[in-house]
């Protein structure tokens, strides 16, 4: 009889109590899932995390970005592995909050070097935004611009395509719906290909709060929805993420034809990718960094129109997933290096600006309890093994 691994773990009270790992049901997927072909049916993208250098001389690692390239590009040829799209230098990567722009651009061009290598280009696209411009009472509309197009420019000069990211700069300085329509108008103006625009929630990040010019969600979609209107032969999609799938469906269904929905929605994204009558969104989610597998595994189901699978597979990553992106959102970040270092992914549990320390080891402990009930620890003995010295720095023997 084989002995399941058993590692000492806190509950919410802080209680400490055994849990043996690898128990339940076998998952409806092969957790160490290797390669798939990309979904014939939805566009998905994995927003993607960056592996920080710990080995670095920096004089402040909770300023100083520094990033071991090898681990962060294998993690891309990964999710390619897979048949996933990468979505690059996004929040995921702790773009503006800790990857700041000259790193982004070091990131944007390698991975895009990588990409083409293995020509897989078509499948990544590269956050550009504002974040080299510090919000402040002096920013303009006109400096929202530039910033803009310098980081569009870039992108594009590098060969990728535009994920056009939420600006903290516009969303300072804005006076109402026709500012965000002048920068957007000028931005699509610029350039070159359909891009994938990108609406992030004040969850997720509180300085945007008032995005597209109103707290009211109705009010700023109708200013959002003029918006594509207004320059749809050059907008691919949109991205969004307020959580919340009744707001999603209901801009879904206002979209032109030609302009796809990306769910951004971490919580609900089985009912919104599987559509409905209607429409479907494809994805764009920094979930999907967590749970490859499963998620190449049910968008190939999906393909086969093998419906009960996809919800077999799906299913059970959504309490991991909403317990990953659980208030303060912000913090996901954490939750997503974790896993990787778990399974095996990364050599250590470090990340830019500390963000390791973002989420409390009870946090932790719940989020191992969820990836392994949903399948997703890849080798249930190693992940043990990982998780012990991270248990016992927090003060949790496990002898």
């Amino acid at each position: 009889m084989t002995t399941r691994p058993s590692l000492k773990l806190p509950d919410v009270a802080g209680a400490v109590i055994p849990y043996n790992a690898g128990h339940g049901d076998p998952p409806a997927f092969d957790p160490r899932l290797a390669s798939l072909a990309p979904s014939r049916t939805r566009v998905a993208y994995a927003a993607v995390h960056v592996v920080s250098d710990p080995l670095a001389a920096v004089s402040d690692p909770t300023v100083d970005v520094a990033i071991d390239w090898d681990e962060t590009m294998a993690y891309r040829h990964h999710l390619w592995s897979l048949g996933l799209s990468v979505a690059e230098a996004m929040d995921t990567a702790q773009r503006g909050m800790g990857l700041d722009w000259a790193a982004s651009q070091a990131l944007i061009r390698r991975s895009l070097a990588d990409a083409r290598a293995i020509s897989a280009v078509d499948r990544i696209a590269c956050g550009a935004g504002t974040d080299h411009l510090k919000p402040g009472p002096g920013v303009t509309i006109a400096d929202v611009k530039r910033a803009y197009d310098e980081q569009c420019a870039f992108v594009e000069g590098e060969g990728g395509r535009v994920i056009l990211m939420a600006s903290r700069a516009l969303a300072a300085c804005a006076r109402g719906p026709d500012d965000y329509a002048s920068v957007y108008d000028h931005v699509f103006s610029q350039i070159r290909q359909p891009v994938i625009l990108h609406w992030l929630g004040d969850m997720v990040d509180p300085a945007l709060a008032w995005y597209w010019g109103s707290r009211d969600i109705p009010a700023a979609m109708d200013s959002c929805v003029a918006v594509i209107n207004a320059n749809r032969a050059k907008i691919d999609g949109i991205k969004l993420s307020l959580l919340d799938d009744a707001w999603e469906i209901h801009l879904r269904d206002r979209l032109p034809a030609s302009v796809r929905m990306y769910t951004g929605d971490d919580f609900n994204y089985p009912r919104l990718i599987a559509g409905d009558e209607n429409r479907h969104s494809d994805a764009l989610l920094g979930i999907f960094d967590a749970i490859a597998p499963a998620a190449a595994a049910a968008l190939a189901a999906l393909d086969a129109g093998d419906h009960a699978r996809y919800d077999a597979i799906f299913d059970p990553t959504v309490p991991l997933a909403r317990h990953i992106f659980r208030a303060p959102t912000r913090s996901y970040k954490t939750g997503i290096v974790f896993l990787s270092y778990v399974n095996g992914r990364q050599k250590h549990f470090r990340m830019i600006g500390g963000q390791e320390s973002a989420r409390s080891i009870i946090h932790l402990a719940e989020l191992f309890r969820l990836a392994d009930r949903a399948g997703l620890l890849v080798d249930v003995d190693d992940a043990c093994a990982r998780f012990r010295p991270v248990l016992e720095l927090a003060g949790i023997p496990q002898s």
